[in-house]
């Protein structure tokens, strides 16, 4: 039933709206507590009326005095905070081959993290474990010994999607379809139809006309719902969204990035407009970092080189900036993978909702995996996969960076053959394609750059 969807509602998530505020440094007062309280003690279209009158209240606050951060959401306000990178020079005879790895590491991280996504991270290290699979070396397979199965709940049954099974590999004969992967592939659609120099209006009117509603999640949901509604860029992105600062613009960065080999600067550029319409504030710098990142991949070998290059495109007082610096530092002073993710773990709380999805935890872990996977595709999905929270999106994320650095020659069969180089989505036009024929398509949008 529809009534029973999430993200539809101006009161779905506002029990988050009081910590997005705080971290986002509003000066709040008890009178917005007791709005947000108020909504959701109430029912029915009270409720709804309680909730939006709850979120305009706290967009009108002021940033505290004393707030250390300085993180517009504005284009030039970012820019005139970030420290930037110059362009970088491209060899133009390893582009498609480049590209064609990211696509492809891409997917398989996706693939990887499916089937677990929304577990914690206990129950995924158990499994594996259990199933002689840890770190994981592989994808996760649901054809395992009955008292395993039921000791991690493992079950065939569910709709992905509209897929008969849950996407364990044993199920799997190319790539399903997934929000991290639509919106790769709308991002394709969005440069092929309006051009580099595209709006967040149009890039708005590409979502809607191309990808169902009920396809996207959080912050992507209440954006569509806010489009409808005539609210446009950028007040779709902060209307009655508490998920504003979440990880759906950090997946939506990878075809911006691959488009704009050796200019990082243009890539984030592109990520700021598809971002603005959905996310503030370290919502879209995660996709501006992301993009940046893929962009001097396609030049670069050195992950931490990537990595500040990837930052030099958003505030350098942002807590997303200060945020990979920590991770940055750790692997500099020597801690194995497994410690720093106990380090992300110490500051973050998978069990909470707010703190699984946000950007800046899962950028964490995308860092990390990158860092300390140490330019082995399986070491650094396994990782991602293994530090729990938003599973698909930080396998499929760190993938696609390393996928960009490898080339698509250089990836271990092991994970690219699976796929059988297709992809199902969910974005009109694109329902069955190639991958092979997707970065093709991204070379030629890429090759334009140069």
């Amino acid at each position: 039933m529809l009534s029973k969807q999430s993200w539809i509602k101006p009161s779905d998530g506002l029990e988050f709206e009081w910590t997005q505020a705080e971290q986002e440094g509003r000066n709040l007062t008890g009178k917005e507590k007791a709005l947000i309280q108020a909504a959701l003690s109430a029912e029915g279209a009270e409720r709804e009326e309680l909730a939006e009158r709850a979120y305009q209240a706290v967009q009108a606050l002021d940033i505290r005095p004393d707030y250390p951060y300085r993180e517009p959401s504005d284009l030039e306000g970012i820019q005139r905070e970030a420290a930037h990178t110059g362009p970088l020079k491209v060899n133009a005879g390893v582009l498609e081959d480049k590209i064609y790895g990211a696509w492809l590491a891409r997917c398989a991280g996706c693939l990887l993290g499916q089937p677990v996504e929304g577990w914690r991270s206990a129950r995924i290290n158990g499994l594996l474990k259990d199933t002689g699979n840890y770190p994981a070396k592989g994808y996760i397979s649901s054809d395992i010994a009955p008292e395993i199965r039921e000791r991690y709940g493992v079950k065939d049954g569910g709709q992905v999607y509209g897929s008969a099974h849950i996407n364990w590999i044993n199920h799997v004969h190319w790539m399903p379809e997934d929000d991290d992967t639509n919106y790769t592939v709308i991002a394709l659609k969005l440069l092929e139809n309006y051009g580099m120099d595209f709006t967040p209006e149009d890039a708005a009117e590409c979502w809607l006309m191309n990808l169902p509603y009920l396809h996207v999640c959080t912050a992507e949901r209440v954006a569509y719902r806010n489009l409808v509604m005539a609210k446009y860029p950028p007040l779709s992105a902060s209307f009655a969204n508490p998920y504003r600062e979440w990880i759906g613009a950090q997946i939506r960065a990878d075809l911006f990035g691959y488009v704009t080999p050796g200019k990082p600067a243009l890539g984030a550029e592109l990520a700021w407009r598809d971002a603005s319409m959905s996310h503030v504030k370290n919502g879209i710098y995660g996709e501006m970092w992301m993009a940046a990142m893929l962009s001097a991949a396609a030049v670069e070998s050195d992950v931490e080189r990537i990595l500040q290059i990837g930052l030099g495109e958003i505030p350098t007082k942002s807590r997303l900036h200060e945020a990979i610096l920590v991770v940055m530092d750790w692997k500099k002073q020597g801690f194995t993978w497994e410690k720093a993710l106990e380090e992300i773990h110490a500051r973050y709380d998978e069990a909470n909702g707010h703190d699984w999805c946000h950007t800046i935890s899962n950028a964490m872990i995308v860092a990390a995996a990158l860092l300390f996977g140490e330019k082995d595709l399986g070491m650094t999905l396994a990782i991602a996969l293994q530090a729990g929270f938003d599973t698909d999106c930080n396998a499929a994320s760190a993938g696609s960076v390393l996928g960009m650095i490898l080339g698509a020659k250089a990836l271990p069969k092991a994970w690219t053959e699976p796929l059988n180089d297709t992809l199902i989505s969910g974005v009109d036009g694109f329902g069955k394609v190639k991958i092979s024929e997707l970065a093709a398509r991204t070379t030629r949008l890429a090759e334009k750059n140069l």
